[in-house]
């Protein structure tokens, strides 16, 4: 038994007008998009119908973005995405972005986890708060990068290492985690 809370109930009436069941109050898309970076479940449906209408209005979100230059989705994988819609491949691909998406979140979470052991900072009042924070950060990073990076964590240091080599080393391959993300 898993213990995630319910998902955030928003209902579409007739009107196309998204209502928030939580807070009793109408919604927009982008009030949806805040909600899911903060890292929060939803789920839409139909009032009249109960239909499921999650799936198309996450997909019109990430729409919205791209149209306003928010790319974060090369063409290639576009292209890839409509492809994968009129081949056998189709089964395979929602595995292997949800198994894409969990590596980078994964390795992100290492990146934090790491950082925090060597920093010295660690100790004083309010640094679990900035830790959550940056882990906000990097989680409304993942929601807007593609799978398929592959990054793994970072390796870990030789015993010999000191802190500053240490922080050194992850603020390079923070670096070239940034730089690809950039390139995609």
């Amino acid at each position: 038994m898993t213990n995630t809370p319910e998902p955030l109930l928003i209902k579409r009436y007739a009107s196309r007008r998204l209502y928030n069941t939580e807070t009793s109050d109408y919604v927009t898309l982008e009030d949806i998009a805040g909600f899911i970076r903060d890292g929060r479940e939803v789920k839409i449906v139909d009032l009249k119908s109960g239909d499921d209408l999650t799936r198309q209005y996450l997909l019109q979100i990430v729409a919205d973005h791209e149209s306003r230059g928010e790319s974060v989705l090369p063409i290639s994988v576009l292209t890839d995405l409509v492809r994968s819609y009129t081949t056998q491949a189709h089964s395979v691909v929602p595995e292997f972005l949800a198994s894409s998406f969990e590596m980078l979140k994964e390795g992100q979470s290492t990146i934090m986890d790491n950082m925090a052991a060597i920093n010295p900072m660690a100790a004083m009042p309010g640094f679990d708060a900035m830790r959550a924070q940056q882990e906000a950060f990097f989680n409304a990073m993942s929601g807007a990068a593609t799978g398929g990076s592959g990054q793994s964590a970072p390796p870990a240091a030789s015993d010999d290492a000191t802190p500053s080599e240490e922080l050194d080393a992850i603020k390079r391959q923070l670096a070239e985690l940034q730089s690809k993300l950039s390139k995609l």
